[in-house]
Order: structure tokens, then C-alpha cells, then sequence
């Protein structure tokens, strides 16, 4: 095997690309056209949200939350991708929804389809799944589980807000890159409220198995709340001083762990 073929096993990025002439090799091309449909297919397409939904009510049910099923102001994936402005802002039904329900928490979560359908179906579950089992010795009040769908980042504030949650995570599917079509993105804000800017959240992204590991982010995200709660700050005021794991994650094992996981 040359070095090159053993870099290639370290990353999805194009290095090495095999070339005829003056342009790239039939087979690299044909990747790349691959990777290309597979971005733009995350970006338009909706999510399968009833097995995503019935699943969640799965886990509210076991960790004792409530969940709840919100839009924003779009009216469609068209304007949804036109208009950002009205994803980062609820429908009247649904903030008529969510101001119905109990108020007062520690944590909000805030589970958001944003520009990737492939990231909600394949990673969000195992997020969840994980993330909840590693937080429940912190004790903290919960708020409903809410699913935003055609949602930006900032909607997690308006709907922290209404529920007066004291912290805010959005997961959210990140746009697709030409190697990573399925890459969630967490986000943190201390006192969410509407207004609140990019400057205030702490941002873990590439959040996949073949990216940054499942595993690592639900560690990662732990400790921010953490310090978050204890420094009553989040975003640039909050540095991110997480020790580094003793020992690298396999990748590999990693995936086969998850999905045998999802399976059960």
C-alpha cells in the first residue's frame, strides 16, 4: 500500500485524485458527481419524521419528558431555503402550543431538520439515545423535547424562551459538504432569548460517525453545559478547556457500536 493510499484512510477529503491529461481521472469524476447528488438530495429533501417522532416518544417516555411538535413561520422548502429569516422565528399555532405548556427549566432541547435531511434520520437518534443516558447525573429540570421542523439555529431561543429555559442545545442538520452529507450541528446559548446572536452559542460541528464521533460530541456537549451553568455564559465568553480524551475513538468500531445500538 503507498502512503498515499494509507492518507486516504484518514479522511473523506479529495487528496490524490487520479488524473488523464489535463483533467481528473472517469472514476473520481463520477464520485464527485455522486457526493454533489447526495448534498443536494439532504438539503431538499423532508426528513422521514413519523418513524423519527414515534421513536421519540420512545425516549420521552423513558427519561420522563414531555415532546412536542413545532414549525416555523415557512410555509414550504422553497421558502424555506429563500427566506432564513422565517425559520429562525415560530408559527403563531405553534408558540399557541408551547405557551400552553409548563415553564421553568434547566435545559432545552431543541431538535431542528435545518439543511440536511440525511443527518436527522441517520444521527439525530443516536445522539439523543446517548446524550440523555451521559446528562442524567447532572439532575437537571428538563424541558419538553421539541422537534422544529423547517427551523434555523435561532428558533431554539424563541422556543427556550416561551418555556423559560435557563440553557438552549439545538441539534440541527448542517449544510452538506461534498464529503459529508450527513453532519449534525449542536448549539449552545445561555438565557436564550429572541435577539440573541452567533457570538452568544458555542457551536460543535461535522457531528457524524466518520466526522467528529458521536461519543466525543455528547461528552463535549456535557462539559459545556457544565461550564456554562457554572460560568452563567455561553459562546465567546465561554472557552471551551475540555481535557482531551486519553484514547482516540475508532471510527470504525464506533459506527458498528451505534448502529448496533439503533438496532435494538
Amino acid at each position: 500500500m503507498s502512503n498515499l493510499d494509507r492518507w486516504k484512510q484518514f479522511t473523506q477529503a479529495r487528496i490524490g485524485l487520479g488524473r488523464f491529461g489535463a483533467s481528473i481521472s472517469t472514476k473520481d469524476m463520477l464520485k464527485f458527481r455522486m457526493d454533489h447528488a447526495k448534498a443536494k438530495d439532504a438539503v431538499v429533501q423532508e426528513p422521514s419524521w413519523d418513524p423519527i417522532f414515534d421513536k421519540l416518544k420512545s425516549i420521552s417516555k423513558l427519561y420522563g419528558i414531555q415532546h412536542q411538535f413545532v414549525k416555523s413561520r415557512v410555509t414550504s422548502k422553497q421558502e424555506y431555503l429563500l427566506r432564513p429569516d422565517l425559520g429562525r422565528r415560530l408559527s403563531e399555532e405553534s408558540i399557541l402550543k408551547l405557551d400552553s405548556m409548563e415553564k421553568g427549566y434547566d435545559l432545552g432541547i431543541v431538535c431542528v431538520d435545518g439543511l440536511s435531511a440525511k443527518a436527522i434520520d441517520e444521527n439525530l437518534l443516536l445522539f439523543l439515545e446517548g446524550f440523555l443516558s451521559k446528562i442524567e447525573f447532572l439532575h437537571l429540570k428538563l424541558a419538553p423535547l421539541v422537534v422544529a421542523q423547517w427551523g434555523r439555529v435561532a428558533i431554539g431561543d424563541e422556543i427556550s424562551e416561551i418555556l423559560q429555559s435557563k440553557i438552549c442545545l439545538v441539534i440541527i442538520g448542517e449544510r452538506p459538504g461534498l464529503s459529508s452529507s450527513d453532519s449534525l450541528g449542536l448549539y449552545l446559548t445561555y438565557e436564550p432569548k429572541i435577539g440573541k446572536t452567533d457570538e452568544t452559542r458555542n457551536c460543535i460541528s461535522n457531528v457524524r460517525p466518520l466526522g467528529f464521533p458521536l461519543p466525543l460530541a455528547c461528552d463535549k456537549t456535557i462539559y459545556l453545559i457544565q461550564e456554562s451553568i457554572s460560568q452563567k455564559r455561553s459562546g465567546v465568553l465561554l472557552k471551551d478547556q475540555m481535557p482531551k480524551p486519553k484514547q482516540s475513538i475508532d471510527m470504525k468500531e464506533d459506527l458498528s457500536k451505534l448502529k448496533s445500538f439503533r438496532e435494538e
